[in-house]
């Protein structure tokens, strides 16, 4: 694993003079401060973008300092626009997430005149263009992809984003189903059970308080594995996935699991959780990922690792358990999340753009 960064760390390299002359007099481009005032703005940016896209903000300091912070920069890089206050007013941040695949964020403060916002918004998708460019060139790529996300209600970026070549490739489905505490006796134990020849386990913790290597990279296996006939798959190693991981704000060791068949004892399936944690109540779980091996599909081992995580969130005192699911997916997961309860409270999609290196 690289421990260089592979993106511009000067935003003003990649931004055409003439595109910042758009901007109000005063207004400059930058990278953001890891902390106070900075982290405190953005993360009013991004809930504000919250609720004008989908009707309430989820966000918090810890989902910006994920995007910002030293630690993450070696896969990741930012940049703002501040007026000539020095007050942030635009942002973008992008994720050099898998070989071909960079994620993108932008975000335009909402209060803005619609040429001011628009102004921002293109200085923020050029530095992004040459940011593809600048991480596609260091892993020798011809093509590197830009996938950024959007609410499905807001118009506004809907029509920034077509208008900057980006196109809308997938609509997702960000689903939720209520947990009762009844349901911590849904199994035997979140823990390890068993049904149906398939044996149902946390990954091991070993005596130093870490899950153990072997079980990780059974996850990480199962889950490139399950994933390489979905849409977008790109290949991503072991290191560039734990590391990824355990950025989330949610993470947690506990809420790991491992489907393996009795027969064999392989590995036939693997559910990576996460607290979704709430100001407003109880705290939820939420299901990162949830993969089944081709050979061990039709066994039943995806409701096993659902109910599974239902049953912890119910043991945890939890209210929810939230997933996403690809709305066009061939695999019938839908109808899976809707037999089990989930029900779908709102819409996002992905929109991608490919620049040539």
């Amino acid at each position: 694993m690289t421990t260089e960064s592979r993106f511009e760390p000067d935003p003003e390299e990649l931004v055409d003079p003439e595109e910042l002359a758009v901007l109000p007099d005063g207004w400059t481009v930058d990278t953001p401060a890891e902390s106070g005032a900075d982290v405190d703005r953005l993360t009013t940016l991004l809930r504000d973008h919250e609720r004008w896209g989908r009707g309430w903000p989820g966000a918090g300091r810890d989902d910006v300092l994920v995007e910002i912070s030293d630690e993450g920069l070696r896969t990741r890089q930012n940049v703002v626009v501040r007026d000539e206050t020095g007050l942030v007013r635009a942002w973008g941040s992008v994720h050099d997430r898998a070989i071909g695949r960079m994620l993108y964020v932008h975000i335009v403060e909402r209060e803005l005149k619609e040429s001011t916002a628009r102004a921002c918004s293109d200085v923020l998708f050029e530095w992004a263009v040459g940011q593809a460019r600048e991480v596609g060139a260091a892993r020798g790529l011809e093509v590197q992809q830009i996938d950024t996300g959007a609410f499905a209600d807001d118009k506004r970026q809907h029509r920034w984003l077509s208008a900057s070549g980006f196109d809308q490739v997938r609509t997702w489905w960000q689903m939720k189903r209520p947990v009762t505490p009844d349901e911590a006796t849904l199994i035997p134990s979140p823990e390890l059970w068993s049904d149906r020849g398939v044996t149902y386990r946390l990954v091991r913790i070993g005596a130093d308080g870490l899950p153990e290597e072997d079980d990780l990279r059974d996850v990480h296996d199962v889950l490139e594995a399950a994933f390489t006939d979905h849409f977008n798959s790109k290949p991503e190693t072991f290191d560039e996935f734990l590391s990824r991981l355990r950025e989330d704000p949610g993470h947690r060791w506990d809420h790991w699991w491992i489907a393996s068949l009795d027969a064999t004892g392989e590995p036939a399936g693997a559910l990576v959780g996460t607290v979704a944690e709430s100001t407003e109540g109880p705290n939820g779980s939420y299901v990162s990922y949830i993969g089944v091996v081709e050979a061990a599909r039709g066994r039943g081992v995806a409701k096993g690792l659902l109910r599974t995580v239902i049953a912890d969130a119910a043991a945890r005192g939890r209210n929810r358990v939230g997933l996403e699911v690809d709305a066009d997916s061939s695999t019938g997961a839908q109808q899976l999340y809707l037999s089990l309860g989930w029900e779908t409270s709102y819409i996002t999609q992905s929109w991608h753009r490919d620049v040539p290196v």
